[in-house]
């Protein structure tokens, strides 16, 4: 048996049972129908105990998805970028457009197969799983663990708000200033810092704002729903975005560029980073020729 992903209750909104609490916190059981199937298969723990469907959750509730049949995955043949890897875990630039991990073959997990070096820890995983996701149209930094054990660790300095997290995003229009956006999701606290970095004139949005995101929670399209609430939703942001501001095709404006955390084993600071993406220059450059071009 392998562990693939562990979940901890951290929150209770209410009474409710396990079929209906686990949907959706593993990318690959996002319906009432593929929970059953997986209990069915005894792929779902609750406490370390087979899950039962009738079961009443309790924070702090552990909750685990295994696979018992050892199924290593098939690469996935794409080039991605190693930023970070020791024995014990992984960060990688995940390039926008690609899925983390889910059921399906053209997935950021499977491209790992082959790509990192196993552990050489007695928990070791088969193959490195993701410990937190972005979306799709979002690219940047992926933290993977290589063992159960650091999974639990890193998944529990996640929960606590222990890792510190950095986006950079494009908004439309003209964001003055810094602010912190307190707006919940789904009823659920949602906090995210916003520090404006840049504001050019541009012919298409009359403005574009370059900024720094910190989250301070992790809901679901965060930032991108925050972006919106405030009236700048972020440039090519096609389910909250504006339509027509996709710009030259290249997709949506964000992504993670930093990490930062104590190793959960050796203890060490880790701080990883990347650049801006070259899209994001090239885009800005772009608007800025143009505008002084016909103004």
């Amino acid at each position: 048996m392998v562990i693939i992903d562990t979940h901890f209750v951290i929150e209770l909104q209410g009474d409710i049972r396990f079929v209906d609490y686990a949907i959706g916190i593993f990318p690959q059981l996002q319906t009432k129908n593929s929970i059953k199937k997986s209990i069915k298969r005894k792929e779902l723990f609750l406490n370390d105990n087979l899950a039962v469907q009738g079961a009443w959750m309790k924070e702090n509730d552990k909750v685990v998805l295994v696979d018992p049949g050892h199924r290593l995955p098939k690469p996935y043949a794409c080039d991605i970028a190693v930023i970070y890897e020791d024995d014990y875990l992984v960060i990688v630039n995940k390039p926008p457009g690609l899925t983390v991990s889910g059921n399906r073959y053209e997935t950021l997990e499977n491209a790992l197969v082959d790509k990192v070096k196993l552990s050489t820890q007695p928990d070791a995983w088969k193959w490195v799983k993701p410990v937190h996701r972005l979306d799709s149209a979002t690219s940047g930094l992926v933290l993977f663990s290589k063992t159960a054990n650091v999974h639990i660790q890193l998944a529990k300095l996640f929960e606590g708000k222990q890792i510190k997290k950095t986006y950079i995003a494009l908004l439309t229009g003209h964001q003055s200033e810094d602010i912190i956006i307190d707006s919940p999701i789904n009823n659920q606290e949602a906090i995210s810092e916003l520090k404006v970095i840049e504001v050019i004139e541009s012919l298409r949005n009359e403005f574009l704002t370059l900024v720094k995101f910190m989250p301070k929670t992790g809901r679901t399209h965060q930032l991108r729903i925050h972006s919106k609430s405030i009236g700048h939703p972020i440039v090519g942001d096609k389910a909250y975005g504006e339509e027509g501001n996709t710009l030259l095709k290249k997709g949506m404006f964000l992504s993670a560029i930093e990490l930062e955390f104590v190793h959960p084993i050796t203890y060490k600071e880790i701080r990883v980073s990347l650049d801006m993406p070259y899209k994001f220059k090239t885009l800005l450059d772009r608007e800025t020729r143009r505008w002084n071009k016909y103004n």
